[in-house]
């Protein structure tokens, strides 16, 4: 039987390395010089490539890469739990070379593009010369690609693009843009003519696409295959995104433990009101229940697929929203007034919950096809009774019993006399 929950020895160095490495020199680069992988300034360029050489030293660069696409084919479940330590500190997954939305992006380049489009795309977005987003919904139609109007018309060695897109994260600083289209996925440069970027909102944002040229050669996989690209995308991203949203939710519960250790009220430690407690506890259960989801739907990738585990991918992508919703709205509770302020994570993490809901594929979507793929499992009952009607169930365990009771007169007395009772 194997059933196991520990690490083993070899990839927990790995894990105690890259959490030595963030507290050390991650975190306190972050507050120096924020997004420090996009500064300019050669300088800083310069000490930021010293550490990621480190990183590249250790064999941990793009570490979403599978092997056969050139990364170090971690699987899943040590994916998951590399991303549990680079998901408390918002810089680390740049500087491993892993930060969305180029991971996804990258992905489906190596999957699926050609070795010019590679060398052209992939070298630079891996070496992070370039950066890239992805432009997906569209406002009529949110993230249902059924409802997508972006299309791409041939004329002659181009491709005209004309459609609108809402959300396109980082499109703004973004040197390329992955247009889904109706017809296929393209790479895009955001300095092609036509590409028009609108004020509002500035990070995530509304791209208006007007007779926009681009080569054949910038369609990425075949014609027609936008939504199996889309779906190699965002599979194993979410499982990304889970992992470091539990770092986040242990960032956030180390805080409010802290914190009601630290203060007083009423007379007592705050960690002594059983309203305190509660939340404490509450936050406890629902940061190590989804931990072990999320980590057994990466197991259960690595032994089947993307697509076999899927019905609890979109479990597990709407759950960790709640789960962080929850646990920061107690966190924030726990620091009071601090809580509301922007002098911790806690009110940052708890306005990012929402937002955790509808990225990637909006909540109510994921649990309608949870409950479709689990409802694929079970059938109606006969009649008018569900199967586990106790009334049924005792006759026909009578039925069954008959053959030994009839062999067994005492038998047959004792339960005949139990039965009269009732």
């Amino acid at each position: 039987m194997a059933w196991d929950f520990s690490t083993d020895p070899e990839f927990q160095e790995k894990l105690d390395w890259v959490d030595r490495f963030c507290q050390e020199k991650v975190e306190p680069l972050d507050f120096v010089f924020p997004h420090a992988v996009r500064w300019p300034e050669p300088v800083v360029k310069a000490y930021v490539r010293e550490l990621q050489q480190e990183v590249k030293d250790q064999g941990l660069w793009a570490i979403f890469l599978d092997r056969e696409l050139g990364g170090p084919g971690f699987g899943q479940l040590r994916l998951a739990l590399l991303n549990e330590v680079i998901g408390r500190y918002p810089g680390a997954p740049a500087m491993f070379g892993a930060a969305a939305p180029d991971t996804g992006n990258m992905e489906i380049l190596a999957a699926y593009g050609t070795e010019e489009q590679k060398k052209r795309w992939l070298e630079p977005l891996l070496n992070q010369d370039m950066f890239s987003a992805y432009s997906m919904t569209e406002p009529q139609g949110g993230s249902d690609p059924n409802l997508f109007k972006t299309h791409a018309e041939r004329d002659g060695d181009e491709w005209i693009i004309n459609g609108e897109k809402w959300f396109t994260s980082a499109g703004r600083v973004a040197d390329l843009l992955f247009v889904m289209c109706t017809n296929g996925m393209f790479v895009v440069p955001r300095t092609t003519p036509g590409v028009e970027i609108m004020p509002e909102p500035r990070n995530h944002n509304h791209i208006i696409y007007r007779d926009v040229r681009v080569p054949l050669d910038h369609l990425l996989g075949p014609e027609n295959g936008a939504k199996v690209l889309a779906q190699r995308r965002l599979g194993g991203g979410r499982i990304h995104h889970a992992m470091r949203t539990i770092a986040q939710c242990k960032l956030a519960f180390d805080i409010m433990c802290e914190r009601a250790l630290s203060r007083e009220s009423h007379g007592r430690i705050i960690a002594e009101h059983q309203m305190v407690q509660e939340k404490i506890a509450e936050s406890y259960a629902a940061i190590k229940m989804l931990r072990l989801f999320v980590l057994e739907t990466a197991w259960k990738i690595d032994q089947t697929s993307t697509l076999e585990a899927r019905t609890d991918i979109a479990a597990v992508k709407f759950t960790m929203a709640k789960v962080l919703r929850e646990v920061s709205y107690n966190a924030l509770h726990i620091l009071g007034s601090l809580g509301t302020t922007d002098l911790t994570p806690i009110q940052a993490m708890y306005a990012s919950a929402p937002t955790m809901g509808i990225a990637d594929g909006v909540d109510e979507v994921h649990k309608a096809t949870v409950a479709r793929r689990v409802l694929h499992g079970y059938r109606p009952h006969d009649g008018y009774w569900p199967t586990e009607y106790i009334p049924a169930k005792r006759e026909e365990a009578w039925r069954r019993m008959r053959p030994v009771l009839d062999a067994r007169p005492d038998l047959a007395r004792a339960a005949e006399k139990y039965a009269a009772r009732r």
